[in-house]
This record gives C-alpha cells, structure tokens and sequence, in this order.
C-alpha cells in the first residue's frame, strides 16, 4: 500500500522527534571543516580490512579497497554503537552532499556511514566499471567491511538507485528499512515499456555538456534546476551552487560521464519488487531534474507497503533546500 505525507500519525511522530532533535543537538561539538577534510594516510596493502580511525568522536573517515582494486574513501560518524544509518549519494556529487543529514542524525547517536562512490569524491577513479551492479557491489562491501547490522540505508538521486540495485543484488539481511531520496527509479530514460520518462537527447546533452565544458554543465545546473533556484523568487544560495560544483570537479571525468548512462538507462524494477522491508519514498513534486511521476510515484507503486512523501513545490536538491524538513521526516521513518 503506497502512502502519501497526509498521514496524521506520520506527522505527529515527525513533529515530536524534530523537537526532540533540536534539543538533543544543541549540545554537540562541531569539528570544523570535518566534511571536506583529506583522506587518513592508508598503509600499502591493507586492502583485507577497513583502515579508519578508533576515536570515540563524531567524525571519522577512512578507506577500504574493493576486491577489483579501487579505493573508496568514506565516512563514519557518530557512536560506533549507534544503529547504523547508510548514505549514498547522487550524480556528480560526493559523500559531503549528505552532511546535513549526516551530522543530525550522528549527534542524536546514530552511526552514519557514507562513502564516495567509485570515481567521485576522495575515491579512486577506475576506467572500467562505472556501472550499477560496480556500485552495489560496492556499498556492499563498506557494509560488510564496517560489519554494518539492522542499518537504515538512504539513497539520494543516483543513489537512490545503487540502494535499489543492492538490495535487488544482496537482499536486506543486513538492512532494516531503507529510503529513496528524489531517487531514479524505476527507470529514467523513455522506452517503449516506460511511456514517461524522458528521451533519450536529455541525457545525451548532458553528454555532450560535459565533453564540452564539464564545469561549465555543473555550473548551470547548480545554478539553475537542480535546487530551484531558476524558479522565480527563489532564494538563490551561491555557497550551495560553489558547493555542488567543487564536489562535481573532483569527481573523475570518465566516471561521471559513464554515470549518465548508469543513473539514466538502468531498470530498477526488478529490484523495487525485491524490498522486503519498511521503505520510504521522498520526492519533490517540482524536481526538475528526476519528475516524480516517472520516479517517486512510479517507485512507490512497484515497493510493496511503500510510504511516499511528497513535497509541494521541493526540488530536487531537496536534502538541502528542505533539509530540516527532511531531517525530522527520517528521523521520524527510522524511529517508528
């Protein structure tokens, strides 16, 4: 059954755990600069375990190395006892994009976990295996490397669809409930079985944007769909527009040009028929970037017991843009 965010309940428990977080974060030590520092140094051959840091602080970081040889950087915040929420991020972003959400949940005692996805961020930048079935892999072996149990994964955009791909891959013994985030599935790109999603030259555009002037492309959608802020009377941000450029330029040109067929071609929806477990769905009715009829609303009819929250007038870079809205909603989603 597929829910939309009329729910009283819903509601009632997002309004008391957002006043029970505000008061439970007011007394957390913030550690500046923590979301773009550099990566711990990492010993020659230590591909067999995670290298991070043992620290009882909020913020840590380290690497592992998968078992094709790319090095993935994440992040680790938050009590090492604390249920264990998973963060993927979208296109061209990195793990950064979710510090909002990161540093909430971690100062209420959730572990929060994010990596940068092979080829973006702190990452290395393979040539080969830039594809969905990579990044499930992948987050599965941060999962199972951190030996993550009953964890809450989360998925934003592109990410969205390497939670899908995961569970469709490696099932959900290690997962308790998961959520999709202004998120690609089922599937983007128009086809004869998907009447509604977009053509083809939509994304072979970006293509050609990003062969063209790669950061010139990043810089027009920061500053224009991707948080609404070509939308009049919008309140434009241009640290958010600085932010989201510099995470897309660290990322390798390659990998984030064979993204767009990943994020865009890739059919989830064998995967969404695969959740077994509590699934919440968030979705702007004015994401320019992912429309929610083709996304949100097409996904949430696939999971089984769905919840879907839609957000009037959000767009798709609603974690920031919405954040505390959407704070309190996964804080809400996770405790109840």
């Amino acid at each position: 059954m597929t829910t939309e965010d009329k729910s009283p309940e819903f509601n009632r428990r997002r309004r008391t755990v957002l006043l029970a977080g505000a008061g439970a974060g007011a007394g957390v030590a913030l550690t500046a600069g923590m979301p773009l520092a550099a990566m711990a140094a990492q010993k020659a051959g230590a591909a067999a375990a995670p290298h991070h840091s043992h620290s009882k602080g909020v913020n840590q970081m380290g690497t592992i190395t998968t078992r094709d040889g790319v090095e993935l950087y994440y992040k680790d915040w938050g009590p090492r006892n604390g249920q264990p929420i998973v963060f993927s991020h979208g296109w061209p972003l990195n793990s950064d994009s979710w510090e909002s959400q990161m540093m909430f949940l971690a100062s209420l005692g959730y572990r929060c976990v994010a990596h940068d996805r092979r080829g973006h961020g702190r990452s290395s930048q393979p040539w080969d295996g830039n594809d969905m079935d990579h990044y499930a892999d992948d987050l599965a072996q941060v999962i199972d490397k951190l030996d993550l149990k009953n964890a809450v994964l989360f998925g934003f955009s592109t990410g969205g669809g390497e939670v899908a791909r995961y569970i469709g891959r490696h099932g959900t013994k290690r997962v308790a409930k998961a959520g999709l985030i202004s998120s690609v599935p089922p599937q983007m790109l128009q086809t004869a079985a998907n009447p509604g999603g977009l053509p083809l030259k939509v994304f072979d555009d970006i293509r050609a944007g990003s062969l063209a002037d790669r950061s010139q492309l990043y810089l027009n959608i920061a500053s224009g769909p991707f948080f609404g802020f070509n939308r009049a009377g919008a309140k434009v941000s241009q640290g958010l527009i600085n932010s989201w450029c510099a995470q897309g330029m660290q990322a390798g040109h390659k990998n984030t040009y064979d993204c767009i067929k990943a994020f865009s071609e890739t059919d989830f929806t064998e995967d969404l028929k695969k959740f077994n477990i509590p699934t919440l769905i968030v979705h702007g009715d004015d994401d320019q970037i992912v429309p929610i009829d083709a996304a949100g609303r097409a996904a949430a009819k696939l999971v089984k017991n769905a919840t879907l929250l839609v957000y009037a007038g959000a767009p798709h870079g609603l974690t920031d843009t919405h954040k505390d809205k959407l704070n309190a909603d996964l804080l809400a989603f996770i405790k109840g």
